[in-house]
C-alpha cells in the first residue's frame, strides 16, 4: 500500500529542520505528531507514602531532563531547600546544562560523562562512593543505568513521576497508512484505545530492544525499524517509503473503536426540591401579609411626630424666661 499519511508517536518538533518534515517534502506525505503517552508527576502526598527521606541524600543522579524536573518540583512541595553542597551527577551534558533552570551552575559541583551513555556514569559513582545517592526515575523506566546492589554505591531509587496512558477517542480520526512507536507504553497504549487491532496493510515503525519485544509479545507485525543502513528512524521511514511508493492502492481496516469511551462529563440537573412554586394559598397570604405591613409602621410615623412636638415645646418654654429676664435689666 502507498504510504500517504504517517502516525508519529512524538510531540511535534519546535525546529523546521526535523527529518519528519523532510520526508514531507519529499513524498508528498501527511505526517501527524501524537504522543501515546504522557508524563505525570507523584503528588508530595504520594511519595510521602515511600517513606524515602530527600535530606539524608547528598547526591542525585540524573538520566533524564523529566527527572530533574520533578525532583525540583518535589522538592518545593515538600519544602525541602536543596542544599547548596547537593552533588549532581548526570548522564550526559545536555542534562547537566539543563540543571540551569534550577541552580547556579558555577557554584555547584555537577558530574557528567563526556560518551553520553548511562554506563559510563557508573566510573564516577565509584569514585564518590562515600556519598548517598537519590537516584529520581519513573514508574516503568527501563534500566538504562544498573547499579551495583552489593553496597559499593549508596543509592535509593525514588519513584517521582509515572506513565500515563494518551488513549485515542472516538471523535479522532483514525486513517494512518504508517504508525511510528517510540515505547512499550505507547504501544500498549495503541492497544488500548482499539483492543481489537488489525494491522493489516497498516505498517508498524519501531525503536528501542524493548518497544520491538512488545510489539512482538501483542501478535504485531514490526516492518521497519532502526539499522546499520538506516541509523535513525526518520531514515528507516525514507527507506520503507521508497520502497512502496510504486504499491497500488489497497482498502484500509477499518478498526474497531474503543467500546467504553470516557463519558463527557454532562451538567448536573437541578433537583426538584430545589424549585419552590408556590400553591394558590400560599400566594394569598403573602398578599394578605403585604397589605397589612404599611398599617404596621403607620404608628412608628405617629410616634415619631409626637416626639418631635414634644421637644419643640421644651425648648420654648425653656427659651422664654430668658426674653423676661433681659427685659427687667433693661429697665
Amino acid at each position: 500500500m502507498k504510504i500517504k499519511k504517517i502516525l508519529v508517536s512524538q510531540p511535534k518538533p519546535l525546529s523546521e529542520k526535523s527529518p519528519y518534515f523532510d520526508l514531507e517534502n519529499k513524498y508528498g506525505v501527511e505526517v501527524v505528531f501524537r504522543p501515546f503517552i504522557r508524563i505525570e508527576g507523584l503528588t508530595s502526598k504520594e511519595f510521602r507514602q515511600a517513606k524515602i527521606p530527600i535530606n539524608n541524600h547528598t547526591a542525585v543522579i540524573f538520566t533524564a531532563r523529566t527527572a530533574v524536573d520533578h525532583y525540583f518540583r518535589l522538592c518545593k512541595e515538600l519544602s525541602f531547600k536543596v542544599p547548596d553542597t547537593m552533588k549532581y551527577f548526570c548522564v550526559s551534558e545536555t542534562i547537566a546544562h539543563y540543571l540551569q533552570k534550577y541552580i547556579i551552575y558555577r557554584k555547584r559541583k555537577i558530574f557528567y560523562t563526556e560518551t553520553g551513555h548511562a554506563e559510563s556514569l557508573l566510573p564516577l559513582l565509584a569514585k564518590h562512593n562515600k556519598e548517598t545517592y537519590l537516584y529520581p526515575i519513573s514508574d516503568v523506566h527501563d534500566q538504562k543505568l544498573h547499579i551495583p546492589e552489593d553496597g559499593s554505591i549508596k543509592f535509593t531509587k525514588a519513584i517521582m513521576y509515572r506513565t500515563v496512558s494518551n488513549v485515542i477517542r472516538n471523535d479522532e480520526p483514525f486513517d494512518y497508512d504508517m504508525i511510528i512507536l517510540f515505547t512499550p507504553s505507547g504501544v500498549k497504549s495503541l492497544l488500548q484505545s482499539f483492543p481489537h487491532f488489525e494491522q493489516g496493510n497498516i505498517a508498524l515503525g519501531a525503536m528501542g530492544g524493548k518497544t520491538i519485544e512488545e510489539i512482538k509479545n501483542s501478535n504485531l507485525r514490526l516492518d521497519l525499524t532502526t539499522s546499520s543502513k538506516a541509523p535513525s528512524i526518520a531514515a528507516a521511514m525514507d527507506q520503507y517509503i521508497a520502497e512502496h511508493i510504486d504499491d497500488p492502492d489497497e482498502p484500509r481496516i477499518e478498526q474497531e473503536r474503543y467500546k467504553e469511551p470516557i463519558p463527557e462529563p454532562k451538567p448536573k440537573p437541578i433537583s426538584p426540591a430545589k424549585v419552590h412554586r408556590p400553591k394558590v394559598e400560599e400566594k394569598v397570604e403573602e398578599k394578605k401579609v403585604a397589605k397589612k405591613a404599611p398599617a404596621k409602621k403607620a404608628p412608628a410615623k405617629k410616634a415619631a411626630t409626637a416626639k418631635k412636638a414634644t421637644t419643640a415645646k421644651k425648648a420654648t418654654a425653656k427659651a422664654a424666661p430668658a426674653k423676661k429676664t433681659t427685659k427687667k435689666t433693661d429697665k
